[in-house]
């Protein structure tokens, strides 16, 4: 089983753009109105509507410090911190926004994740 997380937008081709060209998730689906993105396992989509939901957080898992140090070279100016240690949930991470102003968190776990 899985599941898809669906956001509202109205500017789909440059938050589709965001996805794949910046942080490097593939077109999953093309629907006549949603575009379906896919990254590691993780399915999220957007649909062209007249209001945009810009609520939540999209959070992407690295193996490690390095990767989200790349994501952080990578995004650029979307980033709205520095890379840092969040000891409250014991992982390395930093938020950054996407076209629609919705928060993309890119983090690793400090410690092994359950099985």
């Amino acid at each position: 089983m899985s599941g898809i997380v669906f956001f509202s937008t109205e500017q789909r081709e440059a938050v589709v753009e965001f996805y794949t060209e910046t942080v490097g998730a593939e077109r999953w689906l093309e629907q006549p109105d949603c575009t379906i993105l896919e990254f590691d396992g993780f399915r999220f989509g957007f649909c062209q509507r007249e209001q945009t939901d810009d609520c939540g957080i999209l959070t992407f898992v690295y193996e490690d410090r390095a990767g989200v140090d790349e994501m952080y070279d990578t995004v650029g100016d979307a980033a709205l911190e520095s890379p840092h240690e969040n000891e409250t949930y014991d992982i390395y991470q930093f938020f950054a926004e996407d076209p629609d102003g919705r928060l993309a968190e890119f983090q690793t776990f400090e410690h092994p994740l359950p099985e």
